[in-house]
């Protein structure tokens, strides 16, 4: 009998550990501090309310089976909101997930020296940010996002977020340079919607999705990111609702309605682009690059369905401002109600002349 209880009380601690700690913040302070201690299989749980002025980091590793957790007391009832002049999270660990937090008209304002973002994971590993909401948020500077995935990192997860109304921004940056590169992101079962068109010179960087940054110079660089299952209703930023500028990522089964942009291979190569469907709006799929695949997409109601474009340059190797599209596969695809189903070779006779810095980009004439 004696054996029995103290195989149960063993038992029921080990119950009670397998549960973690959690700790129930409602300050920037008591964030930190428990952000300090946390242990895997633990959770921060903030209290539901209004947060202004927050920058909080978290540099703690959970494990698979027993990851950290920082949420939201009730799934939309954290609001951050106001002026941000630093990363109001950010993650560098492993195996964290952010769960039902809302940012909402946020202003990013550009500082010196700071990473200017709502959310940044940096160089983190299996890290999650999920059910979370982006809404109203504005930034005061062109080329900037909201959400940030950047360094060494990998296996990276965004999903079932929401993003709505953002204006001016990128609102999800996979970033890419020269040194780093987080690779195996993966962009899923989220909906990007009404997003009006960016007031910046050249209607350029107000992408709903951006995997790399430099295409000319930095496109051969692979991070195997894979953006599916999402949807993009309205999303009227700029002429690229997603912007692939690196190799080897798949875009699978998202939905596209209404949208004033295209799926866009700006650069990269070696991508998949398979089972999305476009409904309405002002194009499909836009492609440089090489030994890309395009199959099974959907097409309806488009003044193009797929555009496959000249270049300055042609192949891995070459330097140009644009790589002509070549070597891809378009196989298998239904286009309906489009005025050009598929055009070979976009932007013929284009003139470039002042567009491009020649020094940088060595091109010749497309």
């Amino acid at each position: 009998m004696i054996k029995y209880w103290i195989l149960t009380i063993c038992a029921f601690f080990a119950f009670q550990l397998s549960f973690g700690k959690v700790y129930k913040v409602a300050t920037q302070e008591e964030f930190s501090k428990a952000a300090a201690v946390i242990l895997p299989g633990d959770e921060i749980v903030i209290a539901n309310g209004n947060y202004t002025g927050w920058s909080v980091a978290i540099n703690s590793n959970g494990t698979a089976t027993k990851p950290i957790i920082v949420m939201a007391e009730s799934a939309g009832k954290v609001v951050f909101t106001g002026e941000v002049r630093r990363a109001i999270l950010k993650l560098t660990g492993s195996y964290i997930q952010l769960k039902g937090l809302k940012f909402d008209g946020c202003q990013l304002l550009k500082t010196k020296g700071e990473d200017v973002v709502l959310i940044q994971l940096e160089a983190a590993k299996y890290c999650r940010l999920t059910n979370c909401v982006f809404t109203k948020n504005t930034v005061d500077t062109q080329f900037m996002p909201i959400v940030v995935i950047s360094g060494n990192g990998d296996h990276n997860r965004v999903d079932n977020c929401r993003f709505t109304g953002n204006f001016n921004n990128q609102e999800l940056q996979v970033k890419v340079t020269g040194t780093e590169v987080s690779l195996y992101t993966l962009i899923d079962h989220n909906t990007f919607m009404d997003k009006d068109s960016v007031t910046w010179k050249g209607n350029n960087g107000g992408e709903c999705v951006q995997i790399g940054q430099d295409p000319i110079l930095l496109g051969n660089r692979y991070s195997y990111a894979t953006v599916r299952d999402n949807r993009f209703i309205r999303c009227n930023g700029e002429p690229e609702v997603i912007s692939n500028k690196s190799s080897g990522n798949k875009y699978i089964n998202n939905y596209f309605e209404n949208c004033n942009g295209e799926l866009v291979m700006r650069g990269g190569h070696e991508c998949l682009i398979d089972s999305n469907t476009f409904a309405g709006g002002t194009g499909g799929i836009r492609v440089n690059g090489t030994m890309h695949t395009i199959t099974n997409n959907s097409f309806k109601g488009l003044p193009i369905a797929i555009r496959l474009m000249y270049g300055m340059a042609k192949g891995k190797i070459d330097t140009g401002f644009y790589i002509a599209a070549s070597d891809c596969v378009v196989k298998n695809n239904r286009i309906s109600h489009c005025s050009t189903g598929i055009l070979i070779g976009g932007s013929k006779n284009a003139d470039w002349t002042g567009k491009f810095d020649t020094k940088r980009y060595p091109s010749r004439a497309i």
